[in-house]
């Protein structure tokens, strides 16, 4: 059994249940490492059991045959019954309570009692997942690693030569979404964000036809999937000459951003790495343009937790991967937000991101 396997079964021991019930797809993968649309991951303290249907059986038996029971789902034999013919006396179920939906969790309970187990508890065990997920090991950081690479590529491609006036948000979305996926890129991590002029002041805006002019900057938000690991970047460029305003404003969010990883390390709460770099754009004077948090956790999921927010009041733990985007954001005019990502240690961080091969 793996020592992930080890982690998860421990949630199972420590809140005394008789089985988890991992539907979601980012718990099963986490669980199995193996990617489905649809599925489910039954862990007991003596079994661990997958169960599918007839699109991903051949895939999970070669996969997960070493570590997994690998059982099929059919109109003749549902989920439930399998479950059943696992845990027959089962009364204490770990389910993740922020993926099950109400709906779904009553029918799960009257399927199972109808199947003889009467009485069945769900319990929500999400926060226990999402504690074991934010500490990552160096097989995870290998892959964001690779993930980042990609995204570092393709940007850089753009960066030469394809990033002009004339050139539209939507044409350079579609060039980075491209490159990543040819340089070995599973899928994007999110919907890439590339806004230019007056669109920069859209956090989250979203590629229009709008053509780019000389004197913008371009804000391009980007990131793919390696390993089934996100990456997640920002960076702000120049199309010819900037203002003052505008070179006073990205060197303001670069400051904000070296001073929020300065203080980053495990053991630091979110909201304190968020006030360090928030502090910076205050006394700048665009305390007001600056509305959301320093960071957020990045995984399997390409926002997770823990968070570098002002409401985050619990100390982050070494191995938690976080970015540190920074943003300042004038409205009618434009924006800037620089973004790496970084793993916390319990001396500081290290950043993930390769700073030398783009700007």
């Amino acid at each position: 059994m793996t020592e992930r396997l080890k982690k998860i079964r421990s949630i199972a021991a420590e809140k005394k249940l008789d089985a988890l019930l991992l539907t979601g797809e980012v718990s099963r993968f986490y669980a199995t490492g193996l990617r489905t649309s649809a599925g489910i991951a039954l862990i007991t303290p003596e079994e661990t059991v997958f169960i599918t249907d007839f699109r991903y059986i051949e895939a999970a038996k070669a996969k997960l045959g070493g570590n997994f029971s690998v059982e099929m789902s059919k109109p003749g034999r549902k989920q439930s019954a399998i479950v059943a013919e696992y845990i027959p006396k089962a009364k204490r179920i770990g389910v993740e309570g922020d993926i099950l939906t109400l709906n779904a969790a009553k029918g799960w309970k009257k399927a199972l009692g109808d199947l003889g187990l009467k009485g069945v508890k769900f319990l929500s065990v999400e926060d226990s997942l999402h504690t074991l997920r934010a500490v990552k090991t160096q097989t995870e950081l290998a892959a964001m690693r690779k993930a980042q690479r990609i995204a570092e590529r393709a940007l850089a491609d753009v960066l030469d030569g394809i990033l002009r006036p004339g050139v539209t948000e939507r044409d350079i979305c579609a060039e980075i979404v491209y490159r990543m996926l040819k340089y070995g890129a599973e899928r994007t991590s999110f919907d890439p964000i590339v806004v230019s002029g007056p669109n920069g002041s859209l956090p989250h805006g979203e590629p229009s036809d709008r053509a780019i002019r000389r004197g913008d900057f371009v804000t391009m938000d980007i990131g793919c999937v390696a390993d089934g690991y996100c990456s997640d970047m920002t960076r702000t460029v120049a199309v010819g000459e900037a203002t003052d305003e505008m070179r006073k404003v990205y060197r303001t969010v670069l400051a904000a951003q070296a001073a929020g990883i300065a203080v980053a390390k495990a053991g630091v709460a979110g909201r304190e790495i968020d006030a360090a770099a928030r502090a910076v754009i205050t006394g700048a004077g665009y305390g007001d343009y600056f509305g959301h948090g320093f960071g957020h956790g990045v995984g399997l999921e390409v926002h997770e937790g823990p968070n570098a927010s002002p409401s985050e009041e619990r100390a982050l733990p070494a191995g938690a991967v976080i970015s540190a985007e920074p943003g300042i954001y004038l409205p009618g005019k434009f924006g800037v937000r620089i973004e790496d990502v970084v793993v916390l240690t319990e001396t500081g961080c290290v950043n993930l991101t390769d700073r030398k091969s783009v700007v």
